[in-house]
């Protein structure tokens, strides 16, 4: 590889990790290429870029973008990397699901935002809600108060048309 093609590669990465509200490593070894091309096709639905790159070149880019030194350690042997957008759950619970299928894909750690989360911690993090979870569950929240004031409203306007409806029966009777 020229020095003009890596020069590009690292920006491209530099540029990723920029753009990035999380940074997600694996160790792919052992996975056939059907399983990283439909790994790749889940990673797309849910908005992560999957890429491979040479480690040397990924530590390259990342000191130069500096505050991610954590993840230069685990960048031995075959390693993916998922940059997640808005949605930073979504690469934890696709590799989380398929590694408790096959045992491989192998997470070895992420930075979200500023924070680093080792591979211990996948479970964790395959568990936290999506951002569009949170979101529903607040509009659930703020609309459960509102609902509860129509049926109390709908509820008092039928006690009262039963009541009229009795007094009526009375007085024709």
């Amino acid at each position: 590889m020229k020095r003009e093609e890596k020069g590009e590669i690292i920006e491209q990465i530099k540029e990723l990790v920029k753009n990035s509200s999380a940074i997600f490593l694996v160790n792919y070894s052992g996975v056939n290429v059907a399983d990283i091309n439909k790994l790749r096709s889940d990673f797309r639905k849910d908005g992560v870029n999957y890429k491979v790159f040479k480690n040397t070149l990924f530590k390259k880019a990342l000191e130069q973008v500096g505050g991610y030194e954590k993840l230069n350690e685990q960048l031995v042997g075959m390693i993916g990397v998922g940059f997640a957008g808005e949605n930073f759950v979504a690469p934890a619970k696709v590799i989380k699901k398929y590694y408790d299928d096959k045992q491989k894909f192998s997470f070895k750690g992420c930075y979200i935002e500023s924070a680093f989360y080792g591979a211990d911690q996948l479970d964790t993090i395959a568990s936290m809600p999506t951002k569009e979870e949170i979101m529903a569950g607040i509009v659930g929240s703020i609309a459960a108060p509102a609902s509860g004031i129509v049926g109390a409203i709908n509820a008092v306007i039928r006690d009262l048309v039963s009541v009229i409806d009795e007094v009526g029966k009375k007085k024709a009777a």
